[in-house]
């Protein structure tokens, strides 16, 4: 579905990415893991076309994207949810949904991604005449994958959703991950909260200082040493 072929990606004149690759197969968790600074996020903004990359390709669904811009991409089936929610805030829920279904496939099938979000959050029903600004951390977290959904995604990215989130709220925020991904969306997952991400995850990359350092089955990066050591405290 996603290949990410050797990209090298700067800020100015300060490289943050060295010839970084990796895959995503059709229904795939895919997590990338790795320290505050490590380019997981840059990763995700080449990906959606927010930055490009001065060398290297992009290839999703048979076309190459590394050139695209952020609407044609977001056209194409990607969709971002980026670090920090980045709402609305004086708009109510139901405009923050609207406004995720700008393009024309996705107004097309506006109702049915509402009555799809709806089930998925209730609690966005109950509070759509209310202003984002206005919501609990974790129904603000709600709301941006709410708005991410109504583009009607193949591909759904998603950065840090349990940064900042009650430990009761960060469980919820994987099991939504999880039926999202059931439903039929492949999902990038951008993660600091390293076991719960693998313990979900299809396949999952290591991210160190720009650089891929490890790849493998969830499961199996659950079981490194070095990842045990490194990120899980152990």
């Amino acid at each position: 579905m996603l290949e990410v072929n050797n990209i090298n990606v700067f800020y100015g004149d300060i490289q943050v990415l060295w010839d970084v690759s990796f895959r995503v197969d059709e229904g795939e968790v895919v997590v990338i893991v790795g320290s505050n600074g490590a380019g997981k996020t840059t990763t995700l903004k080449t990906t959606s076309g927010l930055m490009h990359p001065a060398s290297g390709g992009i290839n999703f669904l048979g076309e190459n994207i590394e050139e695209a811009a952020p609407h044609d991409i977001v056209n194409r089936g990607i969709a971002q949810i980026p670090e920090g929610r980045r709402l609305f805030p004086f708009m109510t829920v139901q405009e923050n949904l609207d406004m995720g279904a700008y393009t024309s496939g996705a107004r097309a099938k506006r109702e049915q991604s509402l009555e799809w979000v709806y089930e998925l959050f209730p609690v966005l029903e109950e509070r759509k005449t209310q202003l984002a600004g206005t919501l609990s951390g974790g129904e603000q977290q709600m709301l941006a994958i709410g708005r991410g959904l109504m583009s009607v995604p193949r591909l759904l990215m998603l950065d840090e959703p349990s940064l900042g989130l009650a430990p009761m709220l960060v469980l919820d925020v994987f099991e939504t991950v999880k039926r999202i991904n059931g439903e039929g969306v492949t999902v990038i997952l951008v993660e600091q909260n390293v076991r719960h991400a693998l313990e979900i995850a299809s396949r999952a990359y290591v991210l160190e200082t720009g650089r891929i350092t490890l790849e493998g089955a969830g499961k199996e990066l659950l079981e490194n040493d070095y990842v045990k050591e490194a990120y899980l405290g152990m």
